[in-house]
């Protein structure tokens, strides 16, 4: 650090008496200082620190209207969290003086009269100080700007593979991909109906289209079948819920876990005859928020094995099934979105 650098500081001098502060700004010019900033008001020192935000205030203690430890209380309430030093200028060289200088925020004192000598190594330390706190502040900001990009980068890169994940396994029966991307919008406007809170609502969006991950594990020829299903075959569909449930288990992300949650409970029924025969709140919220939205979206696709039905008849299905298939809540707020969302559905 040089004394270039030093003598570039701000310097704030709070003394009542004119003599000091002309005495104070004349040493600190010839050591070098040239942005000076003095009053002999100590009222005017909060409005100072504002307008110049100084690296340094030289403060009297004894002064009259505000002494300096009322100075000190009046700028805490305004510094900002950083290292400024405060020298404190006193002919009181007390002990109790010096404590409560020192729980005000005060760093060093220099006693009256001193030399000019001791005042300019005084303030270089204490600039010193303040110019190495202040790279530190900067370096750790700089970090941790690095940890945010950093951190923003990899959830990036957890979501885009979880949406491939998803897609990987939607383009078995749907090659758009599109279905799982509706799943995870419908179920986040339903979350958001409900009043649950915005992080949840986003997590489940994103998690919502892993839904179907266990798919993977179907044979094509079952999965891809024209035809009624047998129940042989049927017995094998149903175990892409516990198999996308074991690829998704294990993890320590949130979204994973929930994904997995998800993936295991979408196909349970309100009324407890779904593939593993849960019922009712004992079936996760997000598994039972998926559900509604799985079914609305599939109802109103066309698939290998069946024709696209008419959006007004896979409402009404939906509402048929309140209490049956579905928890009464969620079919209740699918049918206020669907109220306020007519016109962007598909026809």
């Amino acid at each position: 650090m040089t004394r270039r650098r030093f003598t570039t500081a701000r310097i704030l001098v709070v003394d009542d008496e004119p003599a000091s502060v002309e005495a104070l700004r004349r040493l600190l010019e010839r050591g070098g200082f040239t942005r000076i900033y003095t009053t002999t008001d100590p009222r005017e020192a909060v409005a100072m620190y504002v307008e110049h935000r100084p690296d340094l205030i030289l403060l009297d203690l004894h002064m009259p209207h505000l002494d300096g430890l009322r100075v000190m209380d009046a700028l805490n309430e305004i510094i900002e969290s950083t290292y400024l030093p405060i020298l404190m200028l006193t002919g009181d060289d007390s002990e109790e003086a010096k404590s409560k200088a020192l729980s005000r925020g005060a760093k060093d004192f220099l006693n009256k009269p001193f030399t000019s000598g001791e005042a300019l190594l005084r303030i270089g330390t204490l600039l010193e100080t303040r110019f190495l706190y202040l790279e530190i502040q900067t370096q750790n900001q700089m970090l941790e700007a690095k940890v945010r990009e950093r951190t923003r980068e990899l959830d990036g890169a957890q979501i885009e593979i979880i949406d491939r994940l998803a897609l990987a396994a939607e383009f078995r029966d749907d090659n758009t991909g599109h279905h799982t991307v509706r799943v995870g919008q419908m179920a986040s406007l339903i979350a958001k109906k409900i009043g649950l809170p915005e992080p949840q609502v986003t997590l489940i969006r994103r998690a919502a289209p892993l839904h179907d991950v266990g798919k993977i594990g179907v044979p094509d020829a079952i999965l891809l079948k024209l035809g009624k299903l047998t129940t042989d075959e049927f017995d094998v569909v149903k175990t892409h819920t516990a198999i996308g449930a074991r690829i998704l288990s294990g993890s320590r992300f949130p979204i994973l876990r929930l994904a997995e949650e998800i993936a295991f409970s979408h196909h349970e029924r309100w009324d407890g005859t779904g593939y593993a025969g849960i019922p009712r709140e004992s079936i996760p919220l997000a598994g039972r928020i998926v559900a509604v939205a799985d079914v609305f979206d599939a109802l109103i696709q066309q698939r290998p094995y069946k024709e696209a039905w008419p959006v007004d008849e896979a409402i009404g299905e939906i509402e048929r099934q309140r209490g049956r298939h579905f928890d009464p809540s969620l079919v209740d707020a699918f049918l206020r979105i669907i109220e306020h969302h007519e016109e962007s559905l598909p026809t």
